[in-house]
């Protein structure tokens, strides 16, 4: 301390995500030029600090006012201190200090940033709270849980999510894609306790080393040249495939399934045929449909919802009359409609 000087307190953050010690050069200086504080014994920080001399003084205080008056007091007694937050928990803390170091004689205050979450980071709390559900004293209806009894939810969240791009509401995609993540997690957290077991990091590993590959023109300084012959060739090697049809899904919605048939038909020069029935018109309709550069799904979607659309303002219409729409005759309904 120096006698008729004010210090300042400097307060540091660090990211829960990262790991332990992985601080920036501007937060070592600090932590190894003055006092340290933190409020908490088992701060994952200190293991790091305590490695490299970092002398570290627990403060048992748990009230932040008293907490902030303390620090306060010592960096007007001429003492620069350093206080180690608790990741996510010191913002009361923070903020007294605030109102503290605005009054005469003035404290600096200075909140420094040890580490940062990357691009992503986020991603690792999904892993660690599908884990704490998964584990014994979790959630009982997580843990009942198979491979078997979500595939419901995958497509139900897959179909949300195709919606909100429907409707173009961009904040509902936003809360379902976080819903189709949930999918992603909980199987790779099943697979976990699988026969050979494996996780989410292989999940990631094997879609980065698909991408990678997939992109040559991007990671091998090879040419563009036709990316989908490229990509196809590539997908067919991977795999082994010996037919175009391999690879394609036989559970997706049947107007999709015909028309990515057809699409792989034609990388033959092979003819689509023609078949009797219901069946055999809906299959020249999709034909039709990408003749014209359209996408059968997309196109009867478009009508049904239209469709959904109408038909429910009908019924509000008809209610709002103080009518019953199941009361309506062909009629009426058609005078409704037009």
């Amino acid at each position: 301390m120096t006698p008729g000087r004010v210090g300042r307190v400097v307060v540091v953050a660090t990211s829960p995500r990262l790991p332990v010690g992985l601080l920036t050069a501007a937060a070592w200086d600090v932590l190894r030029a003055s006092p340290v504080l933190v409020g908490a014994a088992d701060h994952r920080q200190l293991p790091a600090l305590r490695s490299v001399g970092v002398a570290v003084d627990v403060v048992t205080e748990a009230d932040p006012a008293a907490v902030s008056a303390l620090l306060h007091g010592r960096a007007l007694a001429g003492a620069d201190v350093v206080w180690l937050a608790a990741p996510g928990a010191d913002d009361a803390l923070v903020r007294a200090l605030g109102r503290l170091c605005m009054v005469p004689p003035t404290v600096v205050l200075e909140i420094l940033h040890g580490s940062y979450d990357p691009p992503g980071a986020r991603l690792l709390d999904v892993v660690s709270v599908m884990d704490r559900l998964r584990s014994p004293g979790g959630c009982p209806w997580d843990a009942q849980q198979t491979h078997e009894s979500l595939k419901p939810y995958l497509l139900e969240e897959t179909y949300e999510a195709y919606d909100a791009l429907e409707t173009g509401d961009l904040s509902a995609l936003r809360e379902e894609l976080g819903d189709v993540l949930l999918q992603v997690a909980f199987h790779a957290r099943l697979a976990e306790e699988a026969d050979p077991p494996w996780s989410i990091d292989e999940v990631a590993t094997d879609l980065v080393d698909k991408l990678v590959r997939r992109h040559p023109h991007v990671f091998a300084g090879a040419p563009a040249g036709d990316l989908g012959a490229t990509w196809d060739a590539i997908k067919a090697a991977e795999k082994g495939r010996t037919s175009v049809t391999d690879g394609v899904p036989l559970s997706q919605p049947a107007l999709s399934l015909a028309a990515k048939l057809q699409k792989r038909a034609s990388r033959l020069g092979a003819p689509l045929s023609s078949y009797g029935g219901i069946g055999g018109q809906l299959w020249e309709l999709v034909a039709r449909c990408r003749e014209a550069g359209l996408d059968p799904e997309v196109e009867l979607r478009t009508v049904a919802r239209t469709y959904r659309d109408r038909l429910a303002q009908i019924e509000r219409d008809v209610r709002t009359d103080g009518g019953d729409p199941a009361g309506l005759s062909e009629e009426q309904w058609e005078q409704r409609w037009s």
